[in-house]
């Protein structure tokens, strides 16, 4: 029987090709296979882009695996069940796998779920995890604010539209980054007014890339923001 391949969730940073590791950059190299999130309507995903300047594909069996963007569980388990499945194939060959994923595997990735999946289906498989700069590290660099010091409590949250838990947040930190933040703009621009803490907070869409925006907060009212678009607050 072959040896199994090995599957890596790796970190490729927050856009700029150039914040990949240079360990990233290796198991690049070195892996057969690229799997990344691919868009149905056939676009590069974020994390596809990223590495491209990379890759020749010519020279890479390309995996693009469709991660739908839907609460149906039906559709989830069955689109989940298919890509675990495309990943293990090229497994069995002997090839390792280098599932990239923007920012860092581990947090709030796409492969996190992946992994659980593997384990669960296929606990044989080796798993191996390379880092990578968040979009928080990103965003401070490029906004210049000191995500903490000291003592200084930082929280990373999801936001979401619940007023009084996203005002909590922000009272009970120094500094608070809210992921997700485009499809409740409104009402954290409602929060931050009700603290007297606009001047305080930095909105930006694809941090370090070339398609990077640093927005002015004070012109966000009814703005439709990209997904991939966070608010840091430092107080």
């Amino acid at each position: 029987m072959t040896n199994l391949g090995v599957l890596y969730g790796l970190g490729v940073g927050p856009g700029d090709p150039e914040l990949i590791t240079v360990k990233a950059f290796r198991v690049i190299q070195e892996s057969s296979v690229i799997a990344y999130p691919k868009k149905l309507k056939g676009s590069k995903s974020y994390a596809h882009r990223i590495v491209d300047v990379y890759i020749n594909p010519e020279e890479k069996d390309m995996l693009g695996l469709v991660f739908p963007m839907t609460k149906d569980e039906a559709v989830l388990e069955r689109e989940w069940t298919k890509s675990v499945a495309l990943v293990y194939e090229k497994l069995q060959q002997g090839k390792d796998v280098a599932f990239v994923t923007e920012g860092d595997p581990l947090l709030y990735s796409t492969f996190i779920h992946m992994m659980k999946l593997m384990q669960e289906k296929h606990p044989e498989v080796e798993i191996r995890t390379v880092p990578g700069i968040s979009s928080f590290n990103g965003s401070a660099s490029r906004l210049g604010i000191a995500l903490a010091d000291g003592d200084d409590r930082v929280a990373i949250i999801p936001a979401h539209d619940n007023y009084e838990a996203m005002r909590e947040a922000i009272e009970s930190h120094d500094a608070v980054v809210f992921i997700k933040v485009a499809k409740v703009i409104d009402l954290m621009l409602e929060v931050l007014r009700d603290l007297d803490l606009l001047d305080k907070a930095s909105v930006v869409t694809k941090v370090t890339s070339d398609e990077e925006i640093i927005w002015d907060v004070r012109e966000l009212d009814g703005v439709d923001l990209e997904y991939l678009t966070l608010m840091v607050v430092r107080k």
